[in-house]
């Protein structure tokens, strides 16, 4: 039996995993440990944690490294924290192989961890591109410490085997988001609106709302810009999450519970986990902020996504999304769009450029091919590819 190590550190990503992790818990030749950390264990983000027990899966350890600060300063001390601690749970864990998903800075630092106990990493969603962020450098980084890599699109399997990743370890499977998409039992709109404790209206749309971190205090006045455009439309009824803890993320949740308080249309949740948020999408009339699920996961449900500045600038995007800058008129304007039924209709039958909804089932194959046949040398070579 081998053992496998599940890291899983945020509200998105843990939703993203879990159809995985059920498959990889339901195998008897695997040993499943599914370590906690990061904002789930936050109170100011929902205490995510609950979701996961609430699943039923196991949780192995809960290590906590987040500070009540999303300053540089803090996020350093963070990953610090995230080192030190996941050296320690490695060396009494003594995993076969751990999982990762994305591009968060506790990531990192955990897959560096994991590097120097010489346990290899799998890694999905490698190759992406977001030039408005420090995740596009984080993601590249843990793809040079991973072995296996499990990536969503042709073009970014071909982004990391650019990066030197010997072809036979780049799997292209498709998106873990679009699976849930496809395969999730969603409520209905009474169930959804009783869970959430308000009514959504005739009219809605969900929101998510990130910092461009590689932007310096730009998050307070795109976030005022947002609420502007998002006045001009109150009868629009606006479902937003939490921003992440990523630098200024306190600011823009500030601003957005600040307006909440005194508009009846725009709603703030701390987190809707993947069964709520996916019905929401199921209902809404469009996804409107620069969350990279605008580009993967709602294009499933043919419903607009506005994509707001540079935050997912670099990431492959279908016909569903429409691209706006982060000044009034522009998000206004693609408001208007999104409500255009010409555009409406144009999508209806518009497929998603990350995958067919079977990426988990790939994903085991692939995984148990060379844990159970010890095909793993960790000692890798650098593919070199000839100009």
């Amino acid at each position: 039996m081998k053992r496998i190590c599940v890291l899983t550190s945020t509200r998105a990503e843990y939703g993203l995993l879990k159809p995985l992790i059920r498959k990889l818990d339901n195998d008897a030749d695997f040993e499943v440990r599914n370590a906690v950390t990061g904002m789930h264990l936050s109170p100011e983000y929902g205490m995510t944690v609950k979701e996961i027990e609430s699943d039923g899966l196991s949780i192995d350890k809960k290590i906590e490294i987040l500070l009540s600060s999303d300053t540089p300063v803090a996020l350093s001390k963070a990953m610090g924290l995230a080192l030190i601690s996941f050296s320690e749970y490695f060396e009494e864990l003594k995993p076969d192989a751990l999982i990762v998903l994305g591009d968060r800075f506790e990531t990192m630092a955990v897959c560096c961890a994991a590097m120097n106990a010489r346990i290899p990493i799998f890694h999905l969603h490698g190759g992406e591109a977001t030039e408005g962020l420090i995740d596009e450098a984080v993601r590249h980084s843990i793809t040079k410490m991973s072995y296996l890599h499990f990536a969503s699109t042709q073009e970014y399997q071909h982004r990391i085997i650019q990066m030197g990743e010997e072809p036979g370890r780049v799997f292209c499977v498709g998106a873990m988001g679009v699976e849930n998409a496809l395969h999730t039992e969603l409520m209905s709109r009474g169930e959804l609106e009783d869970s959430l404790g308000f009514k959504l209206g005739d009219k809605f749309a969900v929101g998510t709302f990130h910092p461009v971190t590689l932007e310096n205090n730009t998050a307070e006045k795109q976030t005022q810009v947002l609420l502007e455009a998002i006045e001009r439309h109150p009868d629009i009824t606006f479902l937003f999450t939490k921003a992440n803890a990523d630098t200024d993320g306190h600011i823009i949740n500030k601003l957005l519970q600040e307006y909440s308080n005194k508009h009846v249309n725009l709603y703030l949740v701390d987190s809707l986990g993947m069964k709520r948020y996916l019905s929401t999408l199921g209902y809404a009339r469009f996804v409107i902020g620069n969350s990279s699920s605008g580009l993967i996961e709602v294009p499933s449900f043919h419903i607009p996504t506005i994509d707001i500045g540079d935050r997912q600038k670099g990431r492959i995007a279908g016909a569903t999304v429409i691209h706006c800058e982060s000044d009034v008129d522009s998000i206004d304007k693609a408001i208007q769009k999104a409500e255009d039924e010409a555009f409406r209709e144009s999508i209806k039958n518009v497929v998603s450029p990350y995958g067919d909804g079977n990426t988990s089932d790939k994903i085991v194959s692939v995984i148990r091919d060379y844990l159970l046949n010890n095909k793993i040398d960790i000692k890798k070579k650098f593919y070199d590819i000839r100009f």
